[in-house]
């Protein structure tokens, strides 16, 4: 596990340019093993060119090597989607999301790109299957020529609402994909629940994803469980005999609920994460549920405050300490 926050320090002192790769249960950046240490940027579309800068040169500063933006994204009546809702481009997102792309690319970062599908009267997403295979074919001509994004097809696709993608969707948005983009990574994220053998077949076996994208419940038992729930995700992996990277893209945050998870919370959840086996691990942010206002935004509107400059103390506190974190437990498992 050394090796993880080897590349992880690599990555993010490293030179232009970041190709991710898949080797067994870990990822790659460049060809080397790395631990993708990322940070929810989902609005990231709506922040202007100085917002922009600012904080991609303070995720590289920090240690952080990946994040997560969305293709589809809609916050408090704003729509910053790259594509419309029959997947077809929109401007200026679409060259907003290209010039990310790049910009991370020049920074050694990686970046997760994500669509969600969404019912007929809404926006920020895509609404039928074949306006998701649209999305597909547009978002593969605008980033093609780069190799440091992976696409989520679809958000929580299992979740039963206007968000859910049946397998044999995700198996032809996925095969769509990889007949455009041979090299492109792919998977579909899981909401809110631990995954059985029965869905890491049907991820990697029906659906044919690269990796697995849980997102694991929010409540104040789930930093404590996050390595057994890393483990037997593997476990069930080899049962099934295909071997995937476990990436948490979307854990709790704070803001959502009743529990407000401290730093301690969260540097449990990552550390349990490193240890248990996974590949990936990302702070997730967003807006305030429980205020009118949804204040601070934090990832979730970009337009007039960059994200570290939203963050309270507690993610603050995470941010500093997260890449000494997962360089402390790799050190553990030598």
């Amino acid at each position: 596990m050394l090796a993880w926050a080897i590349a992880l320090c690599a990555v993010a002192q490293g030179s232009a340019g970041a190709t991710l790769g898949i080797d067994g249960s870990r990822f790659t950046i460049g060809g080397r093993p790395a631990f993708l240490l990322g940070i929810s940027y989902y609005g990231g579309l709506g922040a202007t060119d100085s917002i922009l800068m600012r904080d991609l040169d303070t995720m590289r500063r920090l240690g952080f090597n990946w994040l997560r933006v969305w293709a589809t994204w809609s916050y408090r009546g704003v729509d910053v989607s790259a594509v419309d809702t029959e997947g077809r481009p929109r401007e200026p997102y679409l060259s907003r999301l290209r010039r990310l792309v790049a910009e991370s690319d020049r920074r050694g970062l990686i970046v997760d790109v994500t669509l969600t599908r969404v019912g007929a009267e809404q926006g920020g997403g895509v609404r039928t299957l074949e306006a998701h295979e649209t999305a597909v074919r547009t978002l593969i001509a605008a980033l093609g020529d780069r190799r440091n994004w992976y696409l989520d097809l679809a958000n929580e696709r299992d979740v039963g609402d206007a968000r859910f993608v049946p397998t044999p969707e995700v198996r032809r948005l996925r095969d769509l994909a990889l007949k455009l983009a041979p090299w492109l990574i792919v998977t579909a994220s899981f909401g809110g629940r631990d995954l059985g053998e029965r869905d890491v077949r049907e991820a990697l076996v029906d659906a044919r994803l690269d990796f697995l994208a849980p997102h694991r419940p929010r409540h104040a038992r789930s930093p404590g469980e996050t390595e057994r729930h890393t483990r037997d995700c593997l476990a069930a992996m080899q049962r099934i005999g295909r071997v995937a990277p476990v990436h948490y893209q979307e854990p709790f945050r704070r803001g959502y609920d009743e529990w407000e998870p401290s730093a301690a919370d969260f540097l449990t959840d990552l550390a349990g994460a490193v240890r248990g086996g996974a590949a990936g691990w990302c702070l997730h942010n967003g807006g305030e549920r429980r205020r009118e206002d949804g204040r601070p935004w934090r990832s979730f509107d970009l337009r007039e405050r960059g994200l570290f400059a939203q963050l309270d103390a507690e993610e603050t506190a995470v941010v500093e300490r997260a890449a000494a974190t997962v360089r402390a437990v790799a050190r553990e498992g030598r």
